[in-house]
């Protein structure tokens, strides 16, 4: 089972451009990285700038409007992920809990739909595309 670990800073949302973190923390949570890698179930991992160097993307009425970064009313913002791939639910958070995250931090958990999860009609409009039916994601899906 594949789960995403969403790293959710508090403040990051305000952070200013080109904001990076502390040595220490991030030393510290290389050597969380290394364990993850070490253990075999590390796929991918990430940092994030933060918002106000970023871009939303909204579509009201269908049409598409962007606003640039920050995002007011946006209370909390991912800082970064974390691909694994585990056994069960019970080992993604074992992993997040050994996290040498700070008090500001929280991980949430978010298993990844696989292919073999979907119905066999979304499986067959999702026919042309082999990389989600081998990784099993469907981009855009949020009926789960």
């Amino acid at each position: 089972m594949r789960f995403m670990m969403l790293m959710i800073p508090k403040g990051y949302e305000n952070a200013a451009p080109g904001t990076m973190p502390d040595a220490k923390a991030v030393e510290a949570m290389m050597q969380y990285n290394a364990s993850l890698q070490k253990a075999g179930v590390l796929l991918t991992l990430d940092g994030l700038h933060p918002p106000s160097m970023g871009a939303r993307v909204t579509f009201a009425g269908g049409q598409p409007t962007v606003t640039d970064g920050p995002f007011p009313g946006v209370t909390e913002v991912l800082g970064g992920y974390w691909m694994i791939d585990v056994e069960s639910k019970q080992e993604a958070v074992e992993w997040a809990s050994r996290c040498p995250a700070s008090d500001n931090e929280i991980i949430e958990l978010r298993q990844v739909q696989e292919f073999s999860d979907f119905p066999q009609d979304v499986q067959l409009a999702a026919a042309g595309f082999p990389e989600m039916q081998a990784h099993g994601a469907v981009p855009g899906d949020t009926t789960a």
